[in-house]
């Protein structure tokens, strides 16, 4: 078998068009973009144009774009931005229990520091449910993340209703979408955020570079203090070469119409599975609210790991790509209460832009020989 890629969410290839946008950042464009003279001038007008894109994307204005190294940072700043805030109501923070680790792991270090988090429970699908959000809201909260899609089963969150619930309280709301821009709607009023975090390599642009979008009014106390780069929110001299990639990669993002023939690929893939192994085959996550790119599938009595072992030129995930190499439950799983034997047998097929159908098709074929033996 050829060597075949269904990792898209934990790492995409960056796009043709976003590599030749980073190209005069590479070749002559290397001035700081903050000195103010004329080797600058190129540099900030990169940053700027890249600003916008970014922007559009999100139905945002340009000055609510920080760019930062990607999505652990962004959602750092969320969050501990969030709980060092001056004007911070209380140290109470509301999450779920399926967040990323980028998520997960500031709110534990939050709770050392005196911190109180709620990690709200979710349903056999995945989903949080909007009701729980507004039974965990005390006076002391003073944010609540809830992640736009999950990065291992897909699931899309009823991200508008706990927005609306959060607008009640008065209570800032962030969403961690790195896994769903692009790939679904992310126009920030629509989802009555506060706070959204980009992450660039999930979405044809390169590894280290992200965005929070921040909307006005929103304060939060910077991770990294330094000078006032990034309207003072995140020091550090910007990148415009990294910047342009994630802007170009954000305008292409904003065609949304070339979803549809991936999700097609993804539909076929998971058909073809039913109709090879029947009942020995489970799907993870919401069946209808769930990226339009991610199978995640289990072989009930088997070890995922070992699976992929054995289908050794085919790139898949036996969880999300910050797990990988643990034979282990996966955490987003045992909070769904999928059985240890269906959820140990569990792959993430993540399809993407370059996927093709002869591929999906030699993936089932290798599958169904493993099987077999």
């Amino acid at each position: 078998m050829r060597q075949i890629y269904l990792d898209y969410n934990a790492s995409t290839p960056i796009d043709p068009v976003v590599a030749e946008a980073m190209r005069p950042f590479l070749d002559h464009a290397f001035g700081n973009p903050s000195s103010g003279h004329w080797a600058s001038a190129p540099a900030k007008a990169g940053l700027d144009r890249a600003r916008g894109q970014v922007a559009a994307l999100l139905g945002a204005a340009p000055d609510e774009i920080v760019f930062t190294s990607g999505g652990s940072e962004a959602n750092n700043l969320a969050i501990k931005g969030t709980f060092f805030a001056p004007n911070r109501r209380g140290a109470h923070i509301i999450t779920s229990a399926i967040e990323h680790p980028a998520i997960l792991a500031p709110c534990r270090f939050l709770e050392r520091l005196g911190g109180s988090v709620t990690y709200l429970p979710v349903n056999g699908t995945g989903l949080v449910d909007p009701e729980d959000v507004r039974r965990a809201i005390t006076p002391q909260t003073a944010l609540i993340s809830i992640m736009h899609a999950n990065n291992e089963v897909g699931t899309v969150q009823p991200i508008a209703e706990i927005g609306a619930i959060a607008r009640q309280h008065g209570i800032p709301f962030h969403t961690d979408a790195a896994q769903s821009v692009g790939k679904i709607a992310t126009k920030v009023d629509e989802l009555g955020v506060d706070m959204l975090t980009i992450a660039g390599h999930k979405l044809y642009a390169p590894k280290g570079v992200g965005a929070l979008y921040l909307r006005r009014g929103t304060e939060v106390e910077p991770v990294i203090h330094g000078a006032g780069h990034e309207f003072g929110r995140r020091a550090g001299t910007e990148s415009a070469l990294l910047a342009a990639g994630l802007g170009a990669a954000c305008a292409i993002a904003a065609d949304l119409a070339p979803v549809s023939r991936i999700q097609t690929l993804r539909d076929r893939l998971w058909q073809a599975l039913q109709d090879s192994f029947g009942d020995g085959v489970a799907l993870n996550g919401h069946p209808t609210h769930r990226l339009p790119n991610t199978l995640n599938v289990s072989f009930v009595d088997m070890i995922g790991a070992d699976i992929l072992s054995r289908l050794r030129d085919v790139a898949a995930s036996t969880g999300s790509a910050c797990h990988s190499g643990q034979i282990e439950l996966s955490p987003v799983l045992a909070a769904m209460g999928v059985p240890e034997r269906v959820a140990m047998g569990a792959i993430r097929f993540s399809l993407g832009r370059y996927t093709t159908v002869d591929e999906i098709d030699e993936v089932v074929t290798g599958l169904a020989t493993i099987a077999a033996v």
